[in-house]
């Protein structure tokens, strides 16, 4: 194995570089939402696929992410580019991804089986091109800085940029499919979208082009050596349960927003200000969320964001009866756990994923099993909502109006508020289960680099 001098401990980035790397979560985030918001009822509204085939169709490319994810992060662990072995990847994967997004929903809409094969083959090359984005862009925080707290600098800045792009793409996507009508309504968020995903590659791309640049590490370690490694990481496994779950509860509640929108609540506008009220508070509250993590600790703060994530989705449970001011309120609480149940464990990914130099050689391998956990669960986010719809009788159409059972707007509501509040309450118990060692600010009688926790796993 080859070595190089990484970024010295505490290592403090100008915040130019925070900023420019924040940018890239304008692609992720652009991605990460709208199809989740949007492609269900696009399947099973304009082009009329069952609302389980729909399911399948949404899942599918997501999941061969999961196998592909980690082949990324070996990849550009193995890469010797000199302007660093993660960077190229973004401006290439990020414009192929734009590329991609701008075709789902350009293709025909008949007959029904090229129409759903249309979107099947495009949005599985959204996701392959996803995962050479968001792989080395996930690992790059691990290498460029090894300072505790400038690791949650960087993820605030990362989160707040997510927060406002999933506000915009979210929140405009359905009004922008809403005033272009049925015909071009998709086909223009499609390219609006590609757009938003071009313009995040190229921010972080450009601007992280002064962050340190490690070279020259690499690892002897076959790949199947290094999954059996990291497989067998405690605190590593702990994490990536835990932020899986909370991924598929987030995943299923976008699927639900147009249809609590459209079926539940039935005012103009009701989806986007639905998107608004969940991304809004993160706008403010995750600075403060920093703090918290700074002052407290990342591991009860990832708690506490946790209990306000799945807490807000339990008190939707009765959104058929509640006021809509109550709707928008409850939502509210879901965003503001949601900021800090996204800022905390990227965070400590980063100090996961390079506690000894030998980890360090693999935190491509690392991200990409992580991002593949992520992906899995905001595929099957969609994908469980749907089966709830099928399960309570959901009728698809062809873009008319057609009334559904009493049982159908049952399912709406329990898919958007129940069945991502369990989730939410299963992987607690993942994440009380971290290492209280990993960080000290926990308890003043622990040692802050136990050995048992921070040696690279047998």
């Amino acid at each position: 194995m080859t070595s190089a001098t990484p970024p010295a401990p505490g290592t403090t980035l100008p915040a130019a570089v925070r900023r420019g790397y924040g940018l890239g979560s304008v692609a992720t985030g652009s991605f990460g939402t709208v199809p989740g918001l949007l492609l269900l009822p696009y399947l099973t509204d304009r082009l009329g696929v069952p609302a389980a085939a729909a399911g399948v169709i949404v899942f599918a490319p997501k999941a061969w992410d999961v196998v592909l994810n980690p082949i990324a992060g070996r990849i550009s662990d193995r890469s010797t580019h000199p302007d660093g072995r993660r960077r190229p990847f973004l401006i290439r994967a990020g414009l192929l991804l734009a590329a991609a997004f701008a075709l789902l929903f350009l293709g025909p809409t008949a007959p029904q089986w090229l129409a759903a094969g249309w979107v099947a083959v495009a949005y599985l090359a959204c996701a392959t091109a996803y995962s050479f984005f968001q792989v080395p862009y996930v690992a790059m925080p691990a290498e460029i800085t090894d300072d505790y707290d400038e690791r949650t600098r960087l993820m605030t800045w990362r989160v707040a940029i997510l927060a406002l792009a999933i506000l915009v793409s979210g929140g405009a996507s359905p009004a922008i499919r809403d005033a272009f009508g049925p015909v071009w309504g998709y086909r223009v968020v499609g390219f609006f979208v590609a757009a938003l995903i071009a313009l995040g590659a190229y921010g972080a791309w450009r601007g992280t082009r002064s962050a340190p640049v490690r070279t020259g590490v690499t690892t002897s370690a076959t790949f199947g050596d290094q999954l059996r490694i990291i497989r067998s990481d405690r605190p590593f496994r702990l994490l990536l349960t835990t932020f899986v779950l909370q991924a598929l509860a987030t995943g299923a509640m976008l699927a639900g927003v147009d249809y609590v929108s459209r079926w539940v609540i039935g005012t103009p506008l009701s989806a986007t200000l639905l998107f608004v009220c969940f991304v809004a508070p993160a706008l403010v509250v995750t600075p403060l969320w920093q703090r918290f993590g700074t002052h407290r600790d990342k591991k009860v703060g990832y708690l506490v964001a946790s209990l306000l994530l799945g807490g807000g989705a339990l008190a939707l449970v009765l959104v058929r009866s509640l006021p809509e001011g109550v709707v928008y309120a409850c939502v509210a609480v879901v965003g503001v756990g949601y900021a800090g149940a996204q800022m905390f464990p990227l965070a400590m990914l980063a100090d996961v994923a390079s506690r000894t130099d030998e980890a360090r050689t693999r935190v491509g391998l690392y991200t990409g099993v992580w991002t593949a956990g992520e992906t899995l669960g905001l595929a099957l986010g969609p994908a469980a909502y749907a089966a709830v719809l099928a399960l309570g009788g959901y009728v698809s159409s062809t873009g008319s109006t057609v009334p559904q059972s009493d049982s159908a707007l049952t399912a709406i509501a329990l898919g958007f508020s129940l069945v991502p509040a369990a989730l939410v309450a299963v992987s607690l118990l993942a994440l009380r289960a971290f290492p209280r060692s990993m960080y000290p600010r926990v308890t003043d009688d622990v040692q802050p680099h136990r050995t048992d926790d921070r040696e690279e796993p047998r």
